[in-house]
């Protein structure tokens, strides 16, 4: 979710129940943002767990991921399709790897923390 979207809602959120509930709804308000936040922290988490079994930089097919890319992803999603940690290829803009057995490799370069653009190359993994 876009973080000022998600700011705004929460904003909303609060004064909507102060309006009409009081403190008893400004709580209530406090309460569903938290849980909204847990919600995204464990999400993370559980993606990141399944990602650490996997070696780095590695997919089973990188002809697949590339089929799957779309723009605007974020990292986090692109982990969870992999199952596995890219490698980092550039800090500016940030470029990730993944490579399969074949020595095909997917390059994706993210900006602003979305999906910028990809590329499928033959050969050696970087």
């Amino acid at each position: 979710m876009n973080p000022i979207l998600g700011g705004l809602l929460a904003i909303a959120a609060l004064i909507a129940g102060w309006q009409a509930y009081g403190a008893q709804g400004l709580v209530l308000a406090i309460t569903l943002i938290v849980f909204w936040l847990v919600l995204q922290f464990n999400r993370a988490l559980r993606v990141m767990k399944n990602a650490t079994g996997a070696p780095l930089g590695h997919v089973d097919s990188a002809v697949m991921l590339h089929s799957r890319l779309s723009p605007g992803m974020t990292l986090l999603q692109v982990i969870g399709m992999t199952r596995s940690l890219g490698r980092k290829l550039a800090e500016e803009p940030q470029t990730w790897a993944w490579g399969d057995a074949g020595g095909v490799t997917v390059t994706l370069v993210f900006a602003g923390g979305k999906l910028q653009s990809w590329a499928l190359s033959r050969g050696t993994c970087p």
